[in-house]
């Protein structure tokens, strides 16, 4: 007899809610000069994820889609070039990236260990039980906090390999730096012959670009402002969101998608749970997300640089996106 569905769900909560900790990249963000930002995993309270999962199916945001298409055909690939192995997932949200991976793995072993890392505790297990309804060898895992606490607190393997999965383009929202550190972190907690894939944006035309982050619903500017919402909420503030405009632009300097908010008026913003308030400028913006876009050559020397071996890339007849995989 299987064991029931909440006997092979087990969530464990990372975040530290002590304000004398939390909160504080909020501040050092509101303080940076000359351009004020919000660390972008501030979007995805309840609202935030929901919201996003509806950017996800809008006709002008093309890279879930693509990137559903990729997993669904290939899946069977990476589980063969990778064999029996626990799949982990950062930023994990909604189910729909992981399905096709779960699919092809269940085929393979009797019984399936999946982490998912989010720091969206609600839909984790929402997504969760789903999963493991439609998955009846599934066993979860899940960890709720930022992938640096997710990695860190990782338990020991349960397979022979591990499988770590960065989807949904998530690594373009990091600065190059920031993607060192996290490689670096990648290498330190896995074990050699662990497996990383990575599903990253490609460098595009901004016809194809632009419209994706300026949908004509509007849907992304609500996602864009409710992280002041989320902010208010957290940390008793007094934003106003709809008194700031969503704008998103193309540097081809950087080779990324810059999304700010633009302040309409000046206004004195206090975040009463964290002691702080600041004042921000008529027309001044604050910085909410990048999203890096990438050229596969320069990834796989990043990788390699970070200590993984290559095995390869599955890409679209448009080359719009990757499936990357690699092996520490």
């Amino acid at each position: 007899m299987l064991p029931a569905v909440g006997d092979r769900l087990h969530l464990t909560h990372l975040s530290d809610h002590d304000t004398t900790t939390a909160g504080q990249d909020v501040i050092a963000g509101l303080r940076a000069a000359p351009q004020k930002f919000l660390p972008s995993y501030y979007f995805y309270d309840a609202v935030g994820s929901r919201l996003f999962e509806q950017i996800t199916t809008l006709p002008e945001y093309y890279p879930t889609r693509t990137e559903l298409a990729l997993l669904e055909q290939h899946a069977a690939d990476i589980a063969h070039l990778t064999g029996t192995c626990e799949l982990i997932e950062l930023g994990s949200g909604s189910d729909r990236k992981i399905r096709s991976l779960l699919s092809a793995y269940a085929r393979l072993q009797p019984q399936l260990v999946y982490r998912p890392i989010d720091v969206s505790g609600s839909m984790l297990k929402t997504s969760a039980m789903t999963l493991l309804k439609d998955y009846p060898q599934l066993w979860i895992n899940g960890l709720v906090g930022t992938y640096d606490l997710g990695l860190d607190h990782l338990p020991p393997p349960l397979a022979p390999h591990r499988l770590l999965c960065f989807l949904g383009s998530t690594l373009g929202n990091l600065t190059p730096a920031q993607c060192r550190h996290l490689f670096q972190q990648m290498y330190r907690v896995l074990h050699h012959g662990d497996y990383v894939l990575l599903g990253v944006d490609l460098i595009k035309d901004t016809q194809i670009l632009l419209p994706a982050y300026n949908d004509s619903q509007g849907i992304t500017a609500a996602f864009n402002r409710n992280i002041l919402s989320h902010l208010n909420w957290r940390f008793q503030g007094n934003f106003e969101p709809l008194a700031f405009n969503h704008r998103a632009i193309y540097n081809p300097v950087a080779q990324q998608i810059e999304m700010y908010l633009d302040a309409q008026d000046k206004q004195t913003v206090t975040l009463a749970a964290l002691d702080f308030s600041c004042t921000i400028a008529a027309s001044e913006s604050i910085l909410t997300e990048i999203s890096r876009k990438f050229w596969l050559d320069a990834l796989k020397s990043d990788l390699t640089a970070a200590g993984f071996s290559w095995v390869g890339a599955f890409t679209d007849p448009q080359q719009w996106f990757a499936l990357c995989l690699c092996r520490r």
